[in-house]
């Protein structure tokens, strides 16, 4: 169901009225790079869970969480393309207050932060945008009122990828309504994806994405978020019932759906069940007549059909204007 009244009065906000092509529904994939090593995250984990598996991940050569390929090689088979939104976090010791090393909390956030500037780090964000995938920006934890360290980090991505990147997410979906929406739109952002919920499943506060300023900036509502659905692993016909669900929602009311899976749930020795649940979402809303694609790719179509109605608005008034051919004949044989 979609929020109620009361639950969605502060985005009464004008939406997008029109679906690219002839699609009955959208479905927009998403990935928030947050973590793509494990690293001495391996040892925290190994204090909550499975400390054998965990501590030997930490001594091993590999690493689980690098799955771009894997899900490349995925989309690939099933015809479509994502998103990837990569992070540039603040390094705790050098760029953020001596107050926020006492908070544990701060030390397990920045374990694992990575260098979008690394060999292996931008040659991969490279291979995705070679490959027709999106990347965005996954703007930093402390970054939603911030818009100086929000162009920084879109900048430096920038650098990376070698061409503008057109929009994003904010980490944990951290978000000031609406003036972290104003700060992307100022550093040239043209559509964000953080509303929404870590913790619950649905259509949050519309069926098709948000125009904040009533102009041509756009904000997709996140409907599915990995770590909310019900444990594929453990539940795998419960968390397909709740993305059948959804779809068919989304189906029924010509809404645009936007999901994100992390690439680390695509590692199924610690996530099982997500991989094949996501190749299952995408081929079952292809099986419904979705569109399907990133958010990016969604607002390119809009703007060409947008562009292509107004060439034929603007042919069809051209041609009314062209005055017809008068045919006279002679009456009598006379002129």
């Amino acid at each position: 169901m979609p929020p109620s009244e009361d639950e969605s009065s502060d985005l009464q906000l004008s939406r997008v009225d029109a679906l690219p092509g002839d699609a009955e529904f959208g479905l927009c994939l998403t990935h928030d790079v947050d973590r793509p090593y494990k690293g001495l995250r391996s040892l925290y984990y190994a204090t909550q869970e499975r400390p054998e598996y965990h501590l030997r991940t930490a001594l091993s050569s590999s690493n689980p969480y690098w799955q771009f390929g894997e899900i490349m090689q995925l989309e690939a088979e099933l015809g479509v393309r994502s998103a990837f939104y990569f992070l540039n976090e603040q390094h705790l010791l050098t760029d953020r207050p001596a107050s926020d090393w006492l908070s544990p909390s701060n030390w397990v956030q920045h374990l694992g932060r990575y260098d979008i500037t690394a060999n292996e780090i931008a040659s991969v964000i490279k291979a995705l945008d070679a490959g027709g995938w999106e990347v965005g920006l996954h703007g930093s934890y402390h970054s939603p009122d911030d818009p100086d360290r929000l162009r920084e980090e879109k900048h430096a991505l920038e650098n990376v990828l070698g061409r503008p990147v057109t929009g994003g997410r904010q980490h944990h979906l951290r978000l000031t309504v609406p003036d972290t929406w104003r700060h992307h739109r100022e550093i040239g952002l043209d559509y964000d994806t953080s509303l929404g919920s870590t913790t619950e499943c649905g259509f949050h506060g519309s069926y098709r994405p948000l125009r904040p300023f009533d102009d041509e900036f756009l904000v997709f509502p996140l409907t599915i978020m990995d770590q909310a659905l019900p444990d594929p692993g453990t539940s795998f016909e419960e968390a397909r019932r709740t993305c059948e669900q959804l779809l068919t929602e989304a189906a029924e009311n010509d809404a645009v759906m936007t999901v994100l899976w992390h690439p680390r749930y695509f590692n199924e020795q610690e996530f099982p069940g997500h991989r094949k649940l996501y190749r299952w979402l995408v081929h079952r809303a292809q099986e419904l007549g979705a569109w399907v694609g990133s958010p990016g790719a969604f607002c390119k179509e809009l703007e060409c059909e947008a562009e292509q109605g107004l060439h034929a608005q603007t042919t069809e008034r051209s041609i009314d204007r062209t005055p017809e051919t008068v045919h006279t004949e002679s009456v009598g044989g006379q002129q």
